[in-house]
């Protein structure tokens, strides 16, 4: 990408509900209701340019088109091209974490703890192949890689299914090699180096799954 993401801020402390990816200071709670409205609407409309286009071929004039407003509309709710993808991640990190938490089953509540976690690598797969250069772009460094917010969200919720699935596994250190297997830099390597289908990944979580909880998975 031609713009450097700014630096991630520091973790916070224990999180027990679904928290923003960068911590965007114009958060959507704190606006108007038809000012958040529109926010989201740009940001929709961003979010599937990426998908069709690349993040590195995203422009502010490109979302402005996308959401039929004005150039100067964008610029007013970002600043600049930095900022309108900051928001990004923040508005796709908050959709996918409140899925997972309160949204339909087996994704969300409702469905067993392996259901889920199935559920879960499928999602976060599908969601990084959809903004693979945003994420990328993204990465924390590695000295943060693990402790980023939006990691500890992620890991934590993996952490509670294996806890339910195989509570006398070590769950902590079990969630971490599951996370290795949905790693943006991993799905670049066999997705866009080794030429493997998305598919295939998918399908290969799943009987990661299955192997690692010692049940039958029923696609």
């Amino acid at each position: 990408m031609s713009s450097a993401l700014p630096p991630l801020t520091p973790p916070p402390e224990p999180v027990d509900m679904p928290l923003l990816a960068f911590g965007s200071a114009d958060d959507e709670p704190c606006l108007r209701a038809d000012a958040a409205r529109n926010r989201a609407r740009l940001l929709e409309a961003a979010a599937c340019l990426v998908r069709e286009q690349g993040a590195a071929n995203l422009t502010m004039e490109a979302v402005a088109a996308a959401a039929s407003v004005g150039k100067g509309t964008v610029f007013r709710r970002f600043g600049d091209r930095t900022g309108l993808l900051t928001a990004l991640l923040d508005h796709s990190e908050k959709k996918f974490q409140a899925a997972f938490m309160s949204g339909p089953p087996p994704l969300g509540p409702g469905a067993g703890p392996v259901e889920r976690l199935g559920a879960f690598g499928v999602a976060l797969l599908r969601r990084t192949g959809d903004e693979l250069e945003l994420q990328l772009a993204a990465e924390p460094h590695p000295e943060r890689r693990f402790s980023a917010a939006p990691r500890r969200v992620l890991h934590g919720h993996v952490v509670l299914l294996l806890r339910q699935a195989v509570p006398a596994a070590d769950c902590e250190l079990l969630a971490q090699t599951l996370m290795g297997y949905l790693s943006p830099v991993l799905v670049h390597h066999l997705t866009r180096q080794c030429g493997m289908p998305l598919e295939r990944l998918e399908a290969g979580w799943l009987d990661l799954v299955a192997r690692v909880t010692r049940t039958d998975f029923c696609c």
